[in-house]
């Protein structure tokens, strides 16, 4: 998996925007967590039953382009960073049924390292005498992926056995610490378009962390076990469907993904 873009423009989406968004989600998982306490209490009624769990996972993947672009020729290495996260979730099991809810409140890391030759691929750079570029570069690329971020889940649960259950659903996660750069070596660039200029480049930089949109929205599928009575292992995948970027990112010429896997385990009260 791959991804790689420069450095332009700053995020269309403004912070009080992104402060106004997430006071919304937040105020919505509060809510349902707070109806809890009178949801047990109405258990007999409301045919639902709540159970809360806390969990830690960590996860493998990476941001990547679908397809693959032409002008990523060839991935010459992948190297996993720390990728997990921490959660805390309430789940509803409906009475009579094998179906339920589940929402979760999530502090999820997700990194990789990335290296691949390309050819004719757009991207802005710094050179190490500190010169602005911008065309097409054919060389060596590499891109490191380090981003935090908050994310909330709703899930439709369904109890295949006593031990075994599956769910899936949407989430949209917050990005609180942004980190997406890299650097371009042992190639040339063609100044502005692929018939520009050709210049050779030993070394250069580009750092675009601060270009990444706040918000993504994906959808997850998993499966939990049951090991005992409150202890439980899981699996996931996550697959973002949105773009990292704001639409009218200029530099980058297709969309980027967040694709990734998580096992867990989890503690149920």
């Amino acid at each position: 998996m791959y991804g790689i873009a420069p450095l332009t423009s700053s995020s269309v989406i403004t912070t009080s925007e992104h402060i106004s968004k997430m006071k919304k989600i937040l105020l919505i998982i509060l809510c349902l967590m707070g109806l809890t306490p009178l949801q047990a209490q109405q258990d007999n009624d409301s045919g639902t039953k709540p159970r809360f769990s806390i969990g830690l996972s960590f996860g493998l993947g990476g941001t990547s382009p679908l397809p693959l672009p032409q002008s990523i020729r060839k991935i010459c290495s992948y190297q996993p960073l720390y990728t997990g996260g921490v959660e805390g979730r309430v789940e509803w099991k409906f009475k009579n049924s094998r179906w339920g809810i589940a929402t979760a409140e999530r502090w999820e890391r997700k990194g990789m390292h990335t290296e691949a030759d390309v050819k004719a691929y757009h991207v802005e750079m710094t050179a190490d005498d500190g010169g602005y570029m911008e065309g097409d570069w054919t060389g060596k690329v590499k891109t490191r992926v380090c981003n935090i971020c908050l994310t909330f889940p709703l899930l439709a649960t369904y109890q295949m056995s006593r031990t075994l259950s599956f769910e899936a659903g949407p989430y949209v996660s917050y990005l609180i610490s942004p980190s997406f750069s890299g650097e371009v070596y042992d190639g040339y660039i063609r100044h502005h378009d692929p018939t520009g200029d050709k210049a050779y480049v030993s070394h250069a930089v580009y750092n675009f962390s601060n270009d990444l949109v706040k918000w993504n929205v994906g959808v997850e599928a998993g499966v939990r076990y049951a090991i005992a009575e409150h202890y439980a292992l899981s699996a996931r995948l996550d697959w973002g469907i949105t773009n990292i970027f704001p639409a009218n990112y200029k530099s980058v010429r297709f969309a980027l993904y967040p694709i990734y896997g998580f096992m867990g385990i989890h503690y149920c009260f």
